[in-house]
């Protein structure tokens, strides 16, 4: 647009005289001095622009862990499932799954990442789906790992060499194993190594054969360099060895064209790599750099952000009015029959324009009310809504079709231009999220006693089995979450928050969506990568674990506040403690009939979070196992790597 205003100044110029004239000369360079200074400052603007461009690349993407203090640092190329996908580069994905790091390799299938060394572009994985638990190693051995993006290390020298024998060697450095698991030839007795190549191959016993070369071997860098021989390097080879024989442990490089150079100068120079979407090509973060740069080209930024604004001031109302026509296109169809349409004016009288605030959240904020008849209500206002308007279709086209009793109520909404307000029935007592997470009040302590505990479960599992099974068409949540769940003045449970839900066929039991949606914690592995399974009603059922082992343990299952992050994961700890038959309440005393409450509970929930979704319940199956007896369930399989 700017380069449009040169070219307008540029014929807006006095006509030019006759040859004869003395000011020709003179004309011309003005003409010629005002187009240089104008591409002049066109090029600090540019400049100019890509240095806030890069401040606002780190802002958005800033680096990330899964866990506070262990694993490794997450950042350009890579991102998280949960960042915009300018982020990161193609194929360089990653998410949380606990305080996991993983991969969804093409090859590999997800893969547990252990350290990223970006200076030398290469990353340390261990694969996780379909793998072998008796030989880990098979999976490195027999398959080509390459892909468009990743590719097993490769050093001046070999990793490791493995070798077959006979016989088994005698115990010495850089001689790992033996393995006898591999399917590599039909001699049963045969026996695997991972040797150094430094190795002498003397040392090993006479029928011993080199099998193949260049095994990949996790990687560990070493400022010595890769032939520094030092009793150190013989340890950190038997270390990284029994890695890969134990865990099928393995490093990848990365490669992305001429981002990869750039980045790894980058990072060789200290700094991280960003990448621009408008260029095309990643730069270095710079630090300071913009400071005399802005004060040079104040009044070209002023110009650009002026035209900026009014360019976007335009496109945002254009955007607007076509989300306001999508929203009453759907209103139309949807009907008056049910929940009652107000204008925003009603809104403001039934929010008492808005003095009391109940609740905040990414949606907007909440807001307590009453209807013209006395009836009390929460009003939210989607301030800031997201989706094109989907999140507000949502909510209507669902909650506001259905009743029961552990759903919450939609009385009436709100569409009028860019205001867009929900409003329910009021529930008194908040979310189930206050009284899991904070104990400091007599009504938490009686709330969290085993039966009660499992009152409020066995509500939240019939509200999610009447969404999958009792309406005409099946909802799916893809939100359940403590904070979504409502407590009436008796303290019974009331599934709420439907933006993310979706609507599919009873009999549909596979979905498709986009990208993953949810919350982190709470979302199933699914929904991450489809190598875990089918995205259906089951990842609904695995929110729904992941909130009963928070009810049991009084803990959040992903709480990045944790001061001690060595502390197990949640899962892992309530499995065990139930496999030891240990208590799992610590913090008071209970009796062997609420022990047994909180038991069945989590052994439910243990169900619930099963990793391949065909193993876990239907919600109708965990309602019977709610209020069933203890003696008739069985122990799940371990649900966690």
């Amino acid at each position: 647009m700017l380069k449009q205003q040169v070219l307008g100044l540029k014929t807006l110029q006095p006509s030019v005289r006759s040859p004869s004239s003395p000011h020709i000369h003179s004309m011309d360079s003005h003409k010629v001095l005002l187009t240089t200074l104008l591409l002049l400052l066109l090029n600090y603007a540019s400049y100019a622009s890509t240095s806030l461009e890069g401040d606002n690349f780190f802002k958005t993407c800033s680096s990330h862990r899964c866990s506070k203090h262990h694993g490794p640092d997450i950042r350009f190329p890579f991102r998280l499932s949960t960042h915009p996908p300018p982020c990161g580069a193609p194929g360089m994905q990653l998410s949380c799954l606990g305080h996991d790091t993983i991969l969804d390799h093409p090859v590999l299938g997800p893969c547990k990442v252990t350290a990223i060394y970006y200076r030398h572009r290469v990353m340390n994985v261990i694969p996780l789906a379909d793998s072998s638990p008796q030989c880990p190693l098979q999976k490195l051995v027999s398959r080509n790992q390459s892909t468009h993006v990743y590719t097993p290390v490769s050093h001046s020298y070999p990793d490791s060499i493995l070798v077959g024998c006979s016989r088994v060697a005698t115990d010495q450095d850089r001689i790992v194993g033996p393995s006898s698991c591999l399917s590599l030839s039909s001699n049963a007795s045969q026996f695997w190594y991972l040797i150094d190549p430094q190795t002498d191959m003397s040392t090993l016993p006479m029928d011993c054969v080199v099998v193949a070369k260049g095994i990949p071997i996790p990687y560990t860098y070493n400022k010595n360099g890769p032939n520094h021989r030092t009793s150190f390097r013989e340890s950190l080879f038997n270390e990284k060895a029994n890695r890969a024989i134990e865990f099928g442990e393995t490093a990848l490089n990365w490669h992305l064209n001429n981002i990869t150079s750039t980045c790894q100068r980058c990072e060789q120079e200290g700094q991280h790599c960003g990448f621009s979407s408008i260029r095309g090509q990643a730069f270095c973060q710079h630090r300071g750099s913009h400071a005399i740069l802005i004060a040079a080209t104040t009044s070209v930024a002023t110009f650009v952000i002026l035209v900026t604004t009014a360019l976007y001031l335009s496109l945002k109302k254009r955007y607007n009015e076509a989300i306001h026509l999508k929203v009453e296109m759907f209103l139309k169809t949807y009907g008056t029959s049910k929940p009652t349409r107000y204008t925003f004016s009603d809104v403001k009288k039934i929010a008492r324009r808005f003095k009391e605030k109940v609740g905040q959240g990414g949606f907007g904020s909440v807001y307590k009310g009453h209807l013209p008849n006395g009836v009390p209500v929460a009003v939210k206002m989607l301030e800031n809504s997201t989706g094109e308007g989907e999140d507000f279709i949502n909510e209507v086209a669902t909650i506001g079709q259905i009743h029961h009793a552990n759903i919450v109520r939609l009385l009436g909404f709100c569409s009028e231009g860019t205001r867009r307000a929900l409003i329910y029935e009021f529930m008194p007592n908040e979310s189930l999220e206050r009284y899991i997470f904070f104990h400091d009040s007599n009504i938490s302590q009686e709330l969290l006693v085993p039966h009660k505990m499992l009152e409020i479960a066995t509500g939240i599992a019939r509200g999610m089995e009447y969404l999958h099974q009792g309406c005409n068409q099946r909802i799916l949540h893809f939100d359940i979450k403590p904070h979504n769940i409502l407590l009436d003045n008796r303290f019974n449970p009331k599934i709420s928050d439907f933006g993310l839900a979706k609507l599919c066929a009873r009999d549909q039991s596979i979905i498709t969506l986009t990208a993953a949606r949810g919350t982190m914690g709470y979302i199933a592995p699914e929904l991450y990568s489809r190598n875990f399974g089918d995205i259906s009603y089951k990842s609904d059922v695995y929110s729904f674990g992941m909130l009963v082992l928070e009810m049991v343990s009084g803990r959040r299952n992903s709480d990045p506040g944790i001061e001690n992050q060595n502390e197990v994961y949640l899962p892992q700890w309530i499995y065990e403690r139930v496999i030891a038959g240990q208590d799992l309440v610590l913090n008071r005393e209970i009796s062997e009939e609420e022990k047994e409450k909180v038991k069945q509970m989590a052994i439910v929930a243990l169900w619930c979070i099963q990793w391949n979704p065909k193993s876990r319940p239907s919600m109708t199956k965990v309602v019977n196992m709610l209020t069933g007896r203890l003696q008739n369930l069985q122990i799940p399989p371990k649900p966690y790597i």
